[in-house]
């Protein structure tokens, strides 16, 4: 599998097409839709479920899996396989740690979209060779809620994802002069694999197709980069979620900008949530999930 380092250098994103084998793609697909399934009975928002705002316990509606790694086996086992950690050995080197993940789910007619933000901006490190990680684990294209990112961005500002003095997890419209419209659009094949900077701005669109599109998402970094804010599972953890390669204690240190992420949002909890607090919105909302 040859990885082009040279245009995910110049344009923060790249596509590996193939990554999961239709076996492992059946198995991750046969699995999330379990995990889904078994939100019937769930009331609100827990630790393993994000929920749609019409989400009802006869008719589950998960906008997010979170953590899956955390609470289901055949995800963790699929973080730490070779396959999946291959293309991000190309691009950060053989030390990899994992640092978060979820699975971002946009049901059919009316899955929520996700503003325009940076993931830098949620949790910076010392160094940026910090990487979000997706799988598709459906075909993504524009009529489905296919992600945009703005090319190049990653070599550029944090930008401020605050409102009314808090943090939101969205850029400020009024407070850049990016053109969104002109945000390279990301479609793939299911078990492609897309990597993109955490310091790239990337958003997505409501779900307006009849087909759904869940995207795996991990957050995966080199493990001399250090979270800024702290561990925020202990020491234990951290060194436990090294996926591949060596830990260590000595942090490299590089100047990188940071803007830190407080006050924290007043809306708690995932990024749907963070974002409720923005000012302007730029996507719209569609159906009756309100988000």
């Amino acid at each position: 599998m040859t990885i082009d380092t040279e245009f995910f250098a110049e344009h923060g994103f790249l596509l590996v097409p193939g990554v999961l084998s239709p076996k492992k793609l059946r198995a991750a697909q046969a699995e999330t839709d379990r995990v889904v399934q078994a939100a019937a009975g769930v009331e609100d928002h827990d630790a393993v479920y994000d929920l749609e705002a019409s989400h009802k316990p006869s008719a589950p509606r998960v906008r997010r899996i979170k953590t899956p790694h955390l609470h289901f086996p055949a995800f963790e086992e699929l973080v730490r396989d070779a396959e999946v950690t291959d293309p991000v050995a190309a691009l950060i080197g053989e030390n990899i740690r994992l640092y978060g993940g979820k699975i971002n789910i946009k049901a059919a007619g009316y899955g929520a979209p996700v503003e325009w933000h940076q993931d830098w901006a949620f949790y910076p490190h010392t160094n940026d060779d910090v990487l979000t990680v997706t799988i598709l684990l459906d075909d993504m294209d524009a009529d489905n809620g296919s992600l945009g990112i703005m090319a190049g961005s990653h070599k550029g500002p944090i930008f401020d994802h605050h409102a009314d003095g808090s943090f939101c997890g969205a850029l400020d419209l009024a407070d850049n002069e990016l053109d969104f419209s002109q945000a390279a659009q990301m479609t793939g094949k299911a078990g492609d694999m897309l990597i993109f900077h955490s310091r790239a701005v990337h958003g997505s669109p409501a779900n307006r197709s009849n087909r759904q599109r869940r995207l795996m998402i991990w957050e995966m970094t080199a493990t001399d980069a250090w979270p800024l804010a702290g561990l925020r599972d202990g020491y234990e953890e951290f060194q436990r979620w090294v996926i591949r390669g060596e830990g260590g204690l000595v942090p490299r240190l590089e100047d990188v900008p940071v803007r830190m992420p407080y006050p924290l949002a007043t809306h708690g909890g995932s990024i749907y949530e963070n974002q409720r607090g923005m000012v302007r919105q730029y996507f719209e909302h569609v159906g009756a999930a309100g988000g």
